[in-house]
């Protein structure tokens, strides 16, 4: 509280934005309503010089390619790819098989292989915007990163995800669920339902409905100009995520072994 009790707001172009993109509780419509949702916010926000963060590398497993084919330049591609192969070292430790990461509730929410899954996840980078960093576990962005994609290295589970995402400095979480959940970080965690039934259940922990999508039949970059609305009064302070409200503000260290 001493640190930053004198600190006062000031305007700053949305350049300077840094959004952590998760998602949580996939279901069969993740891929198809909130995440190219959150997608197209991410190819917007770097062609204004603001930078979207990825982590979850587990479920990149078998998209990868997709990524490493949108690496900035040499160097960055050989990060992506010595990132991807670290974390299948790190399964192979401790004998776990890579290619069935589909949880219970993803099945049961209709995805059906580890590769439907990662390309599910992926698409919240969006499909323009170039990968300008890899980042390390808890290593924070550049100040002046520049516009683009980062990954991050981190798992899969959400609470120690949106630990990672904070830790490279997003100031917003983007957690897109279908199958909802009510935890929150200690940045503010917006959640975006992939299904307007999900929504109207849960109007306490969802703070965007991308179901829409399908059920209204919203062109998708209508419905992107209204979340990004939403995003920037809640980066200005204006307007409070559910997770805010809710008292939801939880961290998890990445430990080296099962995590729960």
């Amino acid at each position: 509280a001493d640190v930053v009790k004198d600190d006062v707001r000031t305007e700053v172009p949305i350049s300077k934005l840094v959004l952590g993109m998760k998602c949580g509780g996939s279901d069969g419509f993740s891929g198809l309503t909130a995440n190219p949702l959150v997608g197209v916010l991410s190819d917007r926000l770097a062609g204004w010089g603001g930078t979207s963060v990825l982590t979850e590398v587990p479920e990149m497993f078998g998209a990868e390619k997709l990524l490493m084919e949108r690496a900035a330049n040499e160097q960055t591609f050989g990060e992506i790819e010595a990132m991807i192969n670290r974390f299948k070292d790190y399964f192979r430790k401790y004998n776990e098989p890579i290619s069935e990461n589909p949880a219970p509730g993803n099945k049961a929410g209709g995805i059906t292989t580890l590769e439907e899954k990662s390309l599910g996840c992926i698409q919240k980078g969006g499909a323009k915007a170039p990968v300008t960093h890899v980042l390390d576990y808890g290593q924070p962005l550049p100040v002046d990163a520049g516009g683009g994609i980062a990954l991050a290295y981190g798992p899969g589970a959400d609470v120690v995800s949106c630990t990672t995402l904070a830790a490279t400095g997003a100031q917003i979480v983007l957690f897109t669920t279908g199958r909802g959940t009510p935890f929150g970080t200690c940045a503010p965690t917006m959640k975006i339902a992939t299904n307007s039934d999900l929504a109207n259940r849960k109007k306490g922990w969802i703070d965007f409905n991308a179901g829409r999508l399908v059920d209204d039949a919203i062109p998708i970059e209508t419905l992107a100009d209204e979340l990004l609305d939403k995003v920037i009064r809640i980066a200005s302070g204006l307007e409070q995520t559910c997770t805010e409200v809710n008292g939801c503000r939880e961290i998890a260290i990445f430990k080296d072994g099962v995590i729960n």
